[in-house]
């Protein structure tokens, strides 16, 4: 087999520079991932847009998401015994900003939702969502990993999914 001179060709990488907060971000925001809220429940329901969302096993069926101690949502979400998890669609952009707003009224309208299992706050118009029993918060920086096990939910919404990438959501293009 011969190889083409351009396929020898090595592309031209920029200068390394040292990790810090900054650069973590700025490798990250060329990473498009989907769209989620997590809610809980305690003295009242709170929630917040992750992007961290994985899924982590099929049996049990577990997932993974980070969140911030010094959020908002942190004390509650430290607590709960149980979490919520929605994908949101493209047709809600709205939703998201809300949710990724410090200090918004994220359950008032215009948003729609109801307690669902395990008096979890569940949103209305989702593509998906579940609800899931914690069962563990991985200390991690500034932040905790928490992983729960899906105990109910609905995969049926409709629409296509919302993404997020380079600071902005945005929709999939055909």
């Amino acid at each position: 087999m011969t190889v083409s001179p351009e396929l020898r060709t090595v592309p031209t990488i920029g200068a390394s520079r040292p990790a810090s907060p900054d650069l973590l971000r700025s490798v990250f925001r060329r990473h498009a991932a989907g769209v989620a809220v997590i809610t809980a429940h305690g003295e009242r329901p709170v929630g917040f847009t992750a992007t961290s969302l994985n899924s982590v096993a099929a049996d049990p069926p577990l997932i993974s998401f980070g969140v911030g101690t010094g959020s908002s949502s942190w004390p509650v979400v430290a607590e709960a015994e149980h979490i919520g998890v929605h994908i949101l669609g493209e047709h809600q952009e709205q939703l998201a900003a809300t949710f990724a707003r410090s200090g918004a009224d994220r359950f008032a309208e215009p948003t729609r939702w109801r307690r669902g299992p395990e008096g979890v706050p569940v949103l209305d118009g989702v593509l998906a969502w579940l609800v899931c029993r914690v069962v563990a918060r991985v200390p991690a920086g500034d932040h905790r990993i928490v992983i729960a096990q899906a105990v109910a939910g609905d995969p049926d919404g409709a629409g296509r999914p919302l993404l997020y990438h380079h600071g902005r959501f945005n929709a999939l293009r055909d």
